[in-house]
């Protein structure tokens, strides 16, 4: 492969050349990533601190908070860094590493949600059976088979992209290594390669849908089938954080991937990718825990203990 290209390194174009939109729109980025971090990392901390969230759909919810952080980080810091320090150059092995760790968890985030889709519909559709059919075994080999699918899939990402030659041309019209924006630079024929993109992309994407839309199906099926008031609330207030998390992510991710790179408006994709690479993890927290009254009460004891702790 690197005796097919004459590109050592990329040159990302950032989201804008105008001086005077780049320290604020580092500031922005900057609270954004503050707040990811921090929504991400501590419902993952609080979830491992309070036994009282040692179930199923907290356990996936911590893995989906890792992915959040994990593929926001392969971004965010790359573009602070270029709008502070105007750093646009990315070499070549590094573009292909934050393509992998970016491809890695942004799968591993469209399987943890199928994968909550399914303890949703076990909870809703069985609740009699819920604890034996949810079991610790269980919920490791789905989280398991996330990852496992998310290395695969960033490993044909990679493979896809990086067999293309790539000649002169290596301006990125991005503000990270995305794929398509990659693969448009080439100077080879990638025809077959924008295929393979898209049929592996349609796949995961759609197979996720689906097993989501299944759930869902019993879900309300079961729902409307409910005669007391309490137990449709409460289902709804089981499935409506997910729901929302489901649409904010794959709406993004169908209008970005699901059309060849000759038709990509590259601008439009800017404010596309900035909206699912940093603002859906900042929001995933939120939408999680807000309504959440296991996450407040969890987190109001570990403020409570370490009060005490203190002797404050």
């Amino acid at each position: 492969m690197g005796n097919r290209t004459e590109v050592t390194q990329f040159i990302l174009l950032g989201l804008t050349n105008d001086p005077e939109l780049q320290v604020p729109l580092f500031i922005m980025f900057t609270f954004i990533y503050l707040i990811t971090l921090v929504g991400n990392l501590g419902i993952t901390v609080l979830i491992l601190l309070d036994s009282r969230l040692h179930t199923p759909m907290y356990f996936f919810l911590s893995n989906l908070s890792l992915a959040d952080f994990g593929y926001s980080t392969a971004v965010t810091p790359t573009v602070m860094a270029g709008l502070l320090l105007g750093d646009q150059v990315i070499s070549y092995s590094a573009c292909a590493a934050q393509m992998f760790v970016f491809a890695v968890f942004a799968t591993v985030e469209n399987y943890l949600l199928a994968s909550m889709a399914y303890d949703r519909y076990a909870a809703v559709c069985k609740p009699l059976h819920y604890t034996t059919t949810m079991t610790t075994g269980v919920c490791a080999r789905l989280a398991i088979g996330c990852y496992i699918f998310g290395f695969l899939n960033a490993s044909i990402y990679i493979g896809d992209t990086f067999s293309l030659s790539f000649c002169m041309n290596n301006e990125v019209h991005h503000f990270f290594c995305d794929i398509p924006a990659v693969m448009v630079l080439s100077c080879s024929d990638r025809y077959v390669n924008e295929l393979i993109l898209i049929y592996v992309v349609s796949f995961n994407i759609f197979f996720a849908l689906l097993v989501i839309l299944i759930s869902y199906i019993f879900i309300f099926i079961t729902i409307l089938n409910m005669h007391s008031s309490g137990g449709y609330q409460k289902a709804i207030a089981t499935c409506a954080s997910h729901l929302t998390a489901v649409s904010i992510f794959y709406g993004t991710v169908i209008f970005m991937y699901t059309q060849p790179s000759s038709s990509h408006s590259m601008d439009t994709d800017k404010m596309a990718s900035v909206f699912y690479t940093m603002v859906i993890p900042m929001l995933n927290p939120m939408v999680y825990s807000m309504r959440n009254k296991e996450v407040k009460n969890a987190f109001k004891k570990i403020v409570l203990e370490s009060k005490l702790s203190l002797g404050l």
